[in-house]
């Protein structure tokens, strides 16, 4: 049974949106894009544990990787498509070889990508506007002819030109694209212009509309949540935002506000996220801040004596209340520093058994502050050396000890 928040928008947000969305889908490309980050590589093995605890949460969609890339990328989406139950995606430019190569893997759904920008065209692809129209509608055919479901990227749409943008989803729409996906390749979107843009796209074809967005400026989850908003389907994430430059949208801050915030259940297993997170960590060695949202070792921590004391009393004083830590598979903790006030102490002396007096906890909370302020570090050794020193009697099974 999933675990759920509370409600509670009262106030400023107990009002009617119309831009709420009922639905949500998540693409996870933690296995090509996450792995894009620079010095990051996966292995097998890596590859193949991510996408098992992917597949088990119930994620939508699973890129594995560019077939087409080497021997043992290929071998690796292969293999994931054969073990996972989801929808597993290989990616592939508008090139017959790299086509060809994703569906040689086996995958359930071929994105193919091709960029649709002056400068990327001019200096990267080094195509004209009609040459790209040409390729990407006869890669979307022969994905579709091979029965295979298929994704058509304007890679840097949101640096495209409208017009173009809009003749080339038009025919790509038209030669029988399943999904439209928008990457927001360098960043640039804001929230209000990322939804304009996506609402312009949704109006103008049949197929069901992706976003993928990056962090350039901190704005990818937002913008991923404005893509809904605006009539996408489907939002790309990957495992703690990892990814090109500064990421892409974080799988775990997504899928929480689509969740938490608007109230809509994805069917994904969101107490493994922690989990998930850890292991993405681990193998991509990529650290995650302390105060990363969701998955941070600071995203359920409280030091500060007004907000330790109100979470002690009732959790939702200081935390969203709609998101808890059980929900994430985390940890909610009142950690001892220089901010602390009494209640914390008092909670972290009786957690350990002391019974003290409030004279005794307002010494021990002053030792603590004090020694925090010389940037220390206050563990259960010090806070036990603290209450000696005041005289707090030591717990019954310390002393027999």
């Amino acid at each position: 049974m999933q675990v759920r928040g509370t409600e509670f928008f009262q106030g400023t947000l107990a009002h009617n949106n119309e831009d709420e969305f009922e639905d949500a889908r998540i693409f996870d490309t933690t296995l090509r894009d996450g792995e894009q980050t620079p010095r990051t590589s996966f292995d097998y093995d890596d590859k193949r544990e991510i996408a098992a605890v992917l597949d088990e949460m119930n994620t939508h969609v699973i890129e594995a990787g560019f077939p087409v890339n080497s021997d043992a990328e290929f071998e690796t989406v292969r293999d994931i498509a054969e073990a996972t139950s989801t929808t597993t995606c290989g990616l592939a430019r508008v090139v017959d070889k790299d086509v060809e190569a994703a569906l040689d893997a086996g995958v359930d759904m071929v994105h193919v990508f091709a960029s649709t920008s002056d400068i990327q065209l001019q200096d990267s692809m080094h195509a004209t506007r009609e040459e790209v129209v040409e390729r990407s509608v006869e890669a979307v055919e022969r994905v579709r002819d091979a029965g295979v479901e298929v994704m058509f990227s304007p890679m840097d749409c949101t640096r495209t030109e409208t017009s173009f943008l809009g003749e080339v989803v038009t025919a790509v729409d038209e030669a029988g694209v399943d999904w439209i996906n928008l990457p927001d390749t360098c960043g640039v979107a804001t929230p209000g212009r990322f939804g304009d843009l996506v609402k312009f796209v949704v109006d103008q074809v049949d197929a069901r509309v992706d976003v993928h967005t990056h962090d350039d400026f901190g704005m990818a989850s937002a913008n991923a949540i404005a893509g809904f908003c605006a009539g996408a389907d489907q939002a790309q994430v990957s495992v703690n935002g990892i990814g090109e430059r500064a990421g892409n949208a974080a799988y775990e801050e997504v899928v929480m506000a689509v969740e938490s915030i608007h109230g809509v259940d994805t069917g994904i297993d969101t107490t493994r996220i922690t989990e998930l997170s850890r292991l993405v960590e681990d193998r991509s060695d990529v650290p995650v801040p302390a105060n990363k949202p969701v998955v941070g070792d600071n995203a359920f921590s409280h030091e500060s004596g007004i907000h330790a004391a109100g979470v002690i009393e009732n959790a939702e004083t200081f935390e969203p209340g709609v998101m808890t830590p059980e929900m994430v598979g985390h940890e909610r903790q009142v950690v001892l520093g220089k901010h602390t006030g009494t209640h914390a102490v008092r909670k972290h002396l009786e957690d350990d058994g002391y019974d003290p007096t409030d004279e005794q906890v307002r010494k021990v909370t002053r030792k603590v502050k004090d020694y925090a302020a010389e940037k220390h570090k206050v563990s259960k050794t010090e806070l036990r050396e603290f209450a000696a020193e005041v005289g707090v009697e030591r717990p019954k099974e310390e002393v027999q000890a």
